[in-house]
């Protein structure tokens, strides 16, 4: 049986008369994932999060942690959350290692240990009495990260902690979140807006735009819509799929209703598959490179040509 740690039904968001900031969201999260939220600026992704963490109330629908509904019982299961919303919350003229104390004496966590192991997970401890405001963008992000881990939270909400950094902060993040999923059992939910910065970071996408819904997929499910392919037709598909075995060596290949074949392979090397099948009397109607790229497949579900 599944165990959900966050599930949300129709949760709805209004600010006076403007349209729904949030609309009917329907979600499910799976204990020991990495949920990316995707979706444009103002999407309704901060939104959403805030929803979570308690920051805001919904207009409408209904909202489930950990099993558990009802405003009294939200309020004690938020305490199972960690959350880093909108910016990192960090004292600037403080240390990394100050921070954590402070923060964890605000909240009455017990014991120093955890000031260390927090600090050796995200990378500062060797930052000493730097102060934070003299940090990178990306080891303030994971301060940020270390403060919301403080408590061991089992559901980790980040928005946009990979936002403007440079390719090695992306691939710190990225590092950090897939150590913290794996050997903690953690949930995570992050928003970006940055589809391919996202990618291979997150297991499940939700992709969210205009404050609705648009679609919910696994990260297989995202390769398989992206992934790039040969489109072979022919009138006899039995006789390439034994060329593309036999002769090209692949059995990456998959035939479809129509008997083209979608072929996984060679997709940077199609002269070759066209001359094995010319050479064995194969007559092609249809031979293409199909399939979308990241940035095209999140246009598609927007119905925009604008910039993720």
């Amino acid at each position: 049986m599944k165990s959900y740690v966050l599930r949300t039904h129709k949760l709805t968001k209004q600010y006076g008369n403007a349209p729904d900031a949030l609309h009917e969201a329907s979600i499910s999260l799976e204990s020991g994932k990495i949920y990316g939220l995707i979706g444009q600026n103002g999407a309704g992704k901060t939104t959403l999060m805030r929803l979570v963490a308690g920051l805001s109330f919904p207009t409408e629908g209904t909202l489930e942690l950990f099993g558990h509904t009802g405003e009294r019982a939200l309020q004690a299961e938020r305490k199972r959350l960690g959350c880093m919303i909108e910016h990192p919350g960090y004292v600037p003229h403080m240390s990394a290692r100050d921070n954590l104390r402070f923060y964890r004496l605000m909240r009455g966590i017990p014991g120093r240990d955890i000031e260390e192991e927090l600090l050796e997970l995200t990378g500062l401890s060797s930052t000493g009495k730097k102060k934070a405001r003299d940090f990178s963008l990306g080891m303030k992000q994971r301060l940020g990260i270390a403060i919301a881990l403080l408590g061991s939270p089992e559901l980790l909400i980040l928005d946009e902690p990979i936002n403007g950094l440079d390719p090695l902060g992306v691939v710190e993040i990225r590092g950090l979140l897939k150590r913290l999923c794996g050997e903690r059992q953690l949930t995570i939910l992050i928003s970006s807006h940055n589809l391919p910065e996202l990618y291979q970071t997150a297991t499940d996408y939700i992709f969210l735009h205009q404050g609705r819904i648009r679609e919910s997929l696994t990260l297989e499910q995202l390769d398989e819509n992206c992934r790039q392919y040969l489109r072979i037709g022919s009138d006899q598909p039995e006789k390439v799929a034994g060329i593309l075995e036999l002769q090209l060596q692949t059995t990456r290949y998959t035939v479809m209703p129509d008997h083209s074949i979608k072929l996984y392979d060679y997709v940077q090397d199609k002269e070759r598959v066209s001359r094995a099948l010319h050479d064995n009397g194969v007559l092609v109607s249809e031979f293409s490179v199909q399939g979308d790229t990241l940035e095209n497949y999140f246009l598609s579900l927007i119905g925009g040509d604008s910039h993720a």
